[in-house]
């Protein structure tokens, strides 16, 4: 039998986060990229990498955001999770599935590229899905962008529905 959500929370610690949902970070490298190093979307010196649990219910969301560095996505537990990618350059959305039926188009990885806008939702149907996300360089909440609806739709006026569904209202 599948755990609940409830389990999870409880037995991993997670806490609410942010931008919806449940985390815990759960590693971050003592190894240290200095500034000069890092591109210019970084303002100081950053972890190498960094990891977090993450959980969402299916009524939350991760809301519409975007960060300095690429993230990987891994499905753990529960039930197929939706991530929305925005791209600029070409107005285009992009929708994963993370799960583990790849019969029904679903994958346990996938990146969110550095400066995407991007949010997540448990696919129609499920309870719940534990995630993880790794950062590299590691995430710091300065690098750290939430989206704005209505700056989102002036962007990207084709995706109304799915903005308006994973951003607060303003």
């Amino acid at each position: 039998p599948m755990h609940s959500a409830s389990y999870w929370i409880k037995q991993l610690d997670l806490c609410p986060h942010p931008e919806g949902g449940y985390y815990k970070e759960t590693y971050r490298s003592s190894a240290i990229l200095a500034q000069k190093a890092l591109s210019a979307e970084f303002n100081g010196d950053r972890a190498c990498g960094t990891a977090i649990y993450y959980l969402l219910e299916k009524n939350d969301f991760s809301s519409f955001h975007r960060i300095a560095s690429d993230e990987i996505w891994h499905f753990y537990a529960g039930d197929a999770l939706e991530i929305f990618i925005l791209n600029e350059e070409n107005k285009t959305l992009d929708v994963i599935r993370l799960g583990n039926h790849p019969e029904n188009g679903e994958v346990f990885q996938a990146v969110v590229p550095a400066g995407f806008w991007f949010g997540a939702r448990p696919a129609s149907g499920s309870r719940y899905t534990l995630a993880g996300c790794t950062v590299a360089p590691g995430f710091d909440f300065n690098d750290f962008e939430m989206g704005q609806r209505n700056q989102l739709l002036q962007t990207f006026p084709a995706y109304h529905e799915i903005i308006t569904g994973l951003t607060a209202s303003q």
